[in-house]
């Protein structure tokens, strides 16, 4: 019967190492790089804590944002407008997202401004990055992907190579 608990006790202090190290982890990158939100509500304070006033709601999933800071386990983050704050991590996510920038971006079907025209897409739509290369990228908006030009992307970095 002692057995059981002592099993229970073990696998759960287990379960809890490994939890531990990936967040010993994720506390050990260096800033600045870029990741997302990942809540569908995710407040920016002004200081990294619950006790500082929430600058901003954001309710945009998926927004790319660059980290800039890291103190514990709050992060002071950058939104594509250039607006700073801090962030607890748990609402942040690694998915690599793009913000369309600048005008209307070609979506195409390969990484040359040659390839054919797959979509289009307005200024401000968010998708989700799954590859970039020498200046391009494949970013997926709703199920809807192509390659796009780094440049003309918020979330990446223009010689960033993203597998």
């Amino acid at each position: 019967m002692q057995r059981v608990p002592r099993l229970t006790a073990g696998l759960a202090a287990v379960a809890i190492a490994a939890v531990g190290m990936t967040a010993l982890e994720a506390q050990t990158r260096k800033p600045p790089y870029f990741a997302s939100i990942a809540a569908a509500k995710a407040r920016m304070r002004t200081g990294p804590g619950r006790n500082y006033p929430a600058s901003w709601l954001y309710v945009r999933p998926d927004l790319p944002i660059r980290v800039v800071d890291i103190y514990r386990d709050w992060r002071k983050v950058e939104d594509p407008d250039g607006t700073q704050g801090w962030m607890q991590v748990g609402l942040l996510s690694d998915t690599r997202t793009g913000f369309i920038r600048g005008g209307v971006a070609v979506l195409r079907d390969g990484p040359s401004t040659t390839a054919r025209v797959a979509w289009r897409a307005a200024p401000g739509v968010v998708g989700r990055i799954s590859r970039c290369a020498r200046g391009w990228c494949y970013i997926d908006v709703k199920g809807r992907g192509g390659f796009v030009e780094a440049a003309s992307l918020w979330g990446v970095a223009p010689d960033e190579d993203v597998d």
